[in-house]
């Protein structure tokens, strides 16, 4: 059985597509950490339990890049 996200509990991380790492992996090592975490806030916003590469590149738009 999957967990929603509402059923997460603070501090796990919903799991992430092979395509949304591989993207991750393009931000620099510096902010990788700070991207990946807000990232995740996104996807908990919108109550999703897998990042996309859709939202790796929102976040990218978010943050200027």
């Amino acid at each position: 059985m999957t967990k929603t996200m509402s059923e997460l509990k603070f501090g796990e991380s919903p799991r992430w597509t092979q395509e949304a790492q591989r993207k991750l992996k393009n931000i620099p090592f510096f902010v990788r950490t700070q991207a990946r975490q807000r990232i995740e806030e996104l996807a908990r916003a919108t109550d999703s339990e897998e990042v996309t590469v859709e939202m790796v590149e929102q976040a990218r738009l978010e943050f200027g890049q």
